[in-house]
């Protein structure tokens, strides 16, 4: 299963009301849905945007019923191997640039320019900050921008807001943490942590001598950190558990590398393997290709696609899906069942996920064809999968590779609950 991080899209001008994907010339994909079967597919409810750790993992196996509990820092924290404790709360953090504006701090870029080097040196100070309630912080690098904050202490609670307002263009400042239960003290405590952790790394970070040294060289500095998808370690149910299924993921994003570890899954990575758009796709392709030797599904994922789509920047996104359609060329597609799928649309124009359903393609030699002819998302309208879910979708993946001809509805009963 090739998934394509951010895929989807809506149309744009810069394409004549196309969207990337359909702008884009992807002769590899057209092929395999000339010779099987597309459709759209929600990552999770109809109309709502997901973020990656919840329709990756959907994808990945996970029970819709666990969908609504798996938070997005601990998947985080487990993808860079922080150590976490039972009753630690992990948060997806971003190193953010921020100045003081009155009372509050200004979000001038959510991801201080992508920073790319500088940020273990930043990290460096922000270990054991004590904080109130006997609370104590420690913040660790992941990819790019990207970093967890974890809370170790006493009394913790995953039930607090964000301090990220996430890409909206009128929210410019940095949100107050509040508890999602006014009566639940430990929520309480815990949203004071982060506020207060949120000021306390502004004041350690801003006049670091690595934001002196990036500002003298024209860029952006990391003057803070914003925070989002508060959890803690909980235990979730796994479709591909239930069927034995020996399974590998080829990724480098570290929330797929979490899901990856989460799922007791197999993890190929590589040095040349990156969450970007410079990431070696050919490699990538033949490492999935090796791991299908040990194993009977793999997970191919691919981030820069929706990396360009964050940052509005649709050219480089159809560009990035051209380089992911030359790398499948090498796919041995008379031996596999292929299944071509994002586990969400980023709307370019605006550089946020959106509800849209994503187009996605089933192949084998042995499976049914529809009429479709192109890989986008108006043709996939009509494609013969219809517009099913993740978990449907994997299930069609799984049925084309006859590993469920021996189970019954009764067999797997998770499946019943969520969408």
């Amino acid at each position: 299963m090739i998934i394509v991080d951010g895929l989807g899209d809506r149309p744009t001008s810069i394409f004549a009301g196309a969207t990337p994907l359909e702008a884009a010339h992807t002769p590899n994909l057209d092929r395999l849905v000339t010779h099987g079967l597309c459709g759209q597919m929600d990552p999770f409810i109809p109309g709502l945007p997901v973020s990656t750790h919840t329709g990756t993992g959907l994808l990945m196996g996970l029970a819709p019923k666990d969908a609504y509990q798996l938070a997005r820092g601990p998947i985080e924290a487990m993808g860079i191997d922080m150590p976490m404790q039972l009753g630690d709360v992990s948060l997806r953090a971003n190193f953010a640039t921020l100045e003081r504006e009155g009372e509050g701090l200004k979000i001038l870029d959510r991801r201080a320019g992508r920073i790319q080097q500088d940020a273990q040196e930043l990290a460096a100070v922000l270990q054991n900050v004590g904080l109130d309630h006997g609370i104590t912080a420690a913040v660790q690098p992941a990819t790019q921008h990207r970093a967890v904050l974890r809370l170790s202490g006493p009394r913790l609670s995953a039930a607090i807001s964000d301090t990220d307002p996430g890409d909206v263009a009128c929210l410019a400042h940095v949100l107050t943490s509040h508890p999602l239960d006014e009566n639940e003290s430990s929520a309480s405590n815990t949203a004071e942590a982060v506020n207060a952790f949120v000021q306390e790394a502004f004041e350690r970070l801003r006049e670091h001598p690595v934001n002196q040294q990036r500002r003298t060289s024209g860029l952006l500095p990391a003057t803070g950190i914003i925070t989002r998808g508060a959890g803690m370690l909980c235990n979730v149910d796994n479709l591909l558990d239930h069927l034995q299924i020996r399974v590998a993921v080829v990724a480098s994003e570290s929330t797929i590398l979490g899901l990856t570890k989460l799922f007791q899954f197999t993890a190929i990575t590589d040095s040349r393997f990156t969450a970007l758009p410079n990431t070696d796709l050919k490699a990538k392709v033949d490492a999935a290709c090796a791991a299908l030797k040990e194993n009977d599904l793999v997970f191919l994922h691919v981030k820069g696609v929706d990396s360009c789509g964050h940052d509005k920047d649709p050219q480089g996104k159809k560009t990035m899906i051209e380089r992911i359609d030359d790398a499948i060329v090498s796919l041995p597609d008379d031996e596999l069942v292929i299944g071509v799928c994002a586990d969400h649309c980023t709307d370019s124009s605006i550089g946020c996920h959106s509800g849209d359903p994503v187009p996605v393609i089933l192949w084998a030699t042995h499976g049914r064809r529809d009429a479709c002819r192109s890989y986008g998302e108006t043709e996939c309208m009509r494609g013969g999968l219809g517009r099913i879910s993740a978990t449907t979708f994997l299930l069609s993946l799984l049925d084309l590779m006859t590993r469920l001809e021996n189970y019954r509805v009764t067999d797997l009963p998770f499946l019943r609950s969520g969408p």
